[in-house]
């Protein structure tokens, strides 16, 4: 085929990945609005955002009539489903509007980073894949974080990747386009911050030395930060702390009870704490209480850690429960159960793909990661298989220096997967926490090898697929 034609088939892929994956969720979202309501954490992330629609900003009425200022949580995604309820009305059909778009770009940008990893032929199947992504999918229509954050990360991802294949100003511009995403993510949630430095890093191509990563690593940073900072002044003035959001306290002391076993449960207030009533003390207080007890304790605090990675990343089910517990009428348990067990089969033969992928790619230290994606298969078949998700850390680092020249997916979920690790590691774990992994594990089941697409911008692109001499696909 020649090179207008690839072009043309390349495009052609992209619009049936993006066309599939809004059938799917706009059917999702029709079959939702009028059924499902917004509940758990949906409840306040509604309330925050009616208020915002209604010019009241980020405050919270009380049953006493007292409005207060509140940063609970930060104000990236109650603001954006805040202003689809300033366009089409405050009713949730909004926001699963909004999430359904999200989900389209996000199938989309999987698709474009499997589509420099792998053929045209199975970058389209992974591009499908994405697009039809049960746990994906089923989760358009809740009022929470995990959904949205996984578009952002892997749309992310794309702008970086992009600034990989761009020579100057276009590279300036995608460089931009990533530290803004990753901002508007750290605004919904907090940790995303620590993907700027490693997406910057690898936002060069494989010939760039250690000090121009080091400074596009920097620039993608400064963007993300500096978006935030506004936030950041704003709970300072109005709530006398500095931060995004006031709720890292709860979670590190939740994470740290032993009764908890490595996941949410009620919060036991301490005695420290009983007093204590202003939002951002009462969080830091917590977090000192927490921080007070895990020096006390420990090796019972890190005994929880293999725990907190089970409820993680062993199985997802946020969909079902989400579904199930706003409407039991509308998905009953029963459905709910039959969505999990589709949910991980479907989700645990993308891991396996992945790490086939991994595994038998040319390239340094091959017998190495043939045996070690051997061993990560083997827990895709049992409960355990939080260590096959992990495993595609040590995997991806096998390949050393020559992980520049690899295709830019690798090294993004190597991040994700870390990020997200050492996060519930430290705090505590839940199945929802899994989903912003999976567009990374989705865009790597194709495998890494193949011809590239023609017309790819920028020389690392093709290289990418070219036989040298460390790397053979």
């Amino acid at each position: 085929m020649s090179e207008d034609g690839d072009r043309a088939a390349c495009r052609r892929d992209r619009w049936i990945v993006a066309l599939t994956a809004m059938v799917a969720r706009m059917g999702v979202v029709a079959w939702a609005a009028s059924r499902i309501p917004p509940t758990a954490d949906g409840v306040f992330y509604h309330t925050i955002a009616t208020r915002i629609s209604q010019g009241l900003g980020y405050t919270w009425l009380w049953p006493d009539g007292v409005v207060t200022y509140a940063a609970h949580y930060p104000v990236g995604y109650p603001a954006m489903i805040g202003a689809a309820y300033a366009l089409a009305g405050a009713q949730p059909v909004a926001a699963m509007v909004v999430h359904a778009m999200l989900g389209v770009a996000a199938s989309t940008a999987t698709h474009a980073l499997a589509a420099r990893a792998t053929s045209r032929r199975r970058a389209l199947v992974v591009g499908l894949l994405a697009a039809l992504h049960v746990g994906l999918v089923a989760y358009t229509p809740a009022l929470m974080t995990e959904g949205v954050t996984a578009s952002l990360w892997v749309v992310a991802a794309w702008a970086a990747m992009r600034a990989r294949e761009s020579r100057r100003r276009r590279a300036v511009a995608w460089v931009a386009a990533a530290g803004i995403t990753l901002a508007v993510a750290t605004l919904v949630r907090p940790q995303s911050m620590a993907m700027a430095p490693w997406f910057g890093w690898w936002a060069l191509s494989a010939g760039a030395g250690w000090k121009a990563r080091a400074r596009r690593a920097v620039a993608v940073t400064a963007v993300a930060a500096a978006c935030c900072v506004p936030w950041v002044v704003r709970n300072q003035v109005r709530m006398g702390e500095a931060g995004l959001s006031f709720n890292g306290g709860w979670n590190l002391l939740i994470g740290a009870t032993p009764s908890a076993q490595g996941t949410w449960a009620p919060l036991q207030v301490p005695d420290a704490c009983r007093e204590v009533f202003d939002e951002a003390k009462k969080d830091g207080c917590f977090g000192r209480e927490a921080v007070r007890w895990i020096r006390a304790h420990p090796t019972a605090w890190l005994s929880l850690v293999p725990a907190k990675m089970a409820v993680t990343f062993d199985y997802c089910g946020a969909a079902g429960w989400y579904l199930n517990a706003a409407n039991p009428m509308a998905f009953s348990y029963d459905r709910k159960v039959t969505l999990g067990v589709v949910e991980t089969a479907f989700e645990r033969l993308l891991l396996g793909g992945a790490l086939l992928g991994l595994g038998m790619a040319r390239g340094p230290r091959r017998r190495v990661r043939i045996g070690l994606a051997a061993v990560a298969l083997l827990p895709l078949l049992t409960q355990h298989a939080w260590l096959s998700y992990l495993a595609i850390v040590p995997l991806a680092l096998t390949f050393g220096s020559s992980l520049a020249s690899l295709p830019f997916a690798v090294s993004a979920a190597a991040a994700v997967l870390g990020l997200t690790a050492l996060t519930h590691a430290v705090f505590f774990g839940a199945g929802r926490y899994s989903l912003p992994v999976m567009p990374f594990i989705t865009a790597l089941a194709g495998g890494i090898g193949g011809r590239a697409p023609a017309g790819l911008p920028g020389r690392d692109a093709q290289a990418l697929y070219n036989d040298d001499d460390r790397l053979r696909y």
